[in-house]
């Protein structure tokens, strides 16, 4: 395979930023008219059942739990539905109610911070580094400047500053989750998405009835905001993720954290009109510098 990723999957890549860039967004345009649970439910039923089409239409089907293999496919399938999908996304729709949706896009740059060390405990091969180690410590100290001192003081009252650390709580479960997928026995990548959104569905489905009961109908623009929620970010994105790993690989896929904070920021402050916190800036580039510096500056070869 060559190791050159191309313009089809430069182009790819790009669209993925954007596409996850506009969702904090879209999250927070939903958040007018549903509840946190609501929007995340809707998001992954109408995302787990299009992947499910998709998976039947093209005749691959899901891992089959009757095996010994598949009942492990399965169970990491769980693992990457609650910490992929149900926990942080739940997380990020509460958090955005009371922070810009901007700012909880940059914490999605955190996460190849958090899977440093992750990667060092539990993936054989992912040893850190001096240049890592280095990179983890610019990043933290961004994390910190993000979070903001404050926050640690206010958590009686302050909403928001509980708030920052949803978003960073769900920075963590993405990493986790990734972890997880990459752990996963070997397996078709669009069934095992379709396996994880489907366990999402199933955990969070019940407990968005139960707390926050049916959805009322919203307005038009939330709606629009919801549906792009389920199809974009949360269904076609797993299928172009799938296409561009087996095209260029695991670390090209990775700079898409380099684009999501940059376009979740210019979403939220020309089109949602945000204040942004005055040290977002300032911390966007530790965290960014953080994972230029971590790269391995090496020949990647691409594989399955």
């Amino acid at each position: 395979m060559s190791t050159s990723p191309g313009l089809r999957n430069w182009l790819k890549l790009i669209s993925l930023g954007i596409i996850w860039g506009a969702s904090f967004m879209s999250v927070t345009v939903t958040l007018r008219d549903f509840g946190p649970l609501t929007v995340v439910a809707s998001r992954v039923v109408l995302g787990a059942a299009a992947l499910y089409i998709v998976v039947r239409a093209l005749g691959i089907g899901l891992p089959d739990w009757r095996t010994s293999e598949g009942k492990r496919i399965w169970g990491f399938a769980l693992l990457m539905g609650i910490f992929s999908n149900a926990l942080p996304f739940t997380l990020l729709s509460w958090g955005q109610k009371y922070v810009a949706s901007g700012f909880a896009g940059v914490c999605m740059a955190v996460v190849p911070l958090f899977v440093l060390p992750l990667a060092h405990l539990l993936v054989p091969g992912e040893r850190m580094s001096p240049r890592k180690v280095i990179s983890f410590l610019i990043g933290f100290v961004g994390v910190v400047i993000l979070i903001g001192l404050d926050a640690f003081r206010s958590l009686g009252s302050d909403f928001e500053a509980l708030a920052r650390m949803a978003c960073l709580g769900a920075s963590l479960c993405y990493a986790i989750g990734s972890i997880s997928t990459r752990l996963c026995p070997p397996t078709n990548m669009l069934s095992l998405s379709a396996a994880a959104l489907i366990c999402a569905a199933v955990l969070i489905l019940p407990l968005a009835l139960w707390k926050e009961g049916l959805p009322s109908t919203g307005s038009s623009l939330s709606l629009t905001a919801l549906i792009y929620l389920a199809i974009l970010p949360t269904a076609i994105a797993q299928v172009m993720v799938v296409q561009v790993v087996r095209d260029a690989g695991p670390s090209f896929m990775s700079l898409v954290n380099y684009q999501v904070p940059v376009w979740s920021v210019l979403f939220g402050a020309i089109l949602l009109h945000e204040e942004l916190p005055p040290q977002l800036l300032i911390s966007l580039v530790l965290i960014l510098g953080g994972l230029v510096l971590g790269r391995k500056r090496r020949r990647t070869s691409y594989g399955a």
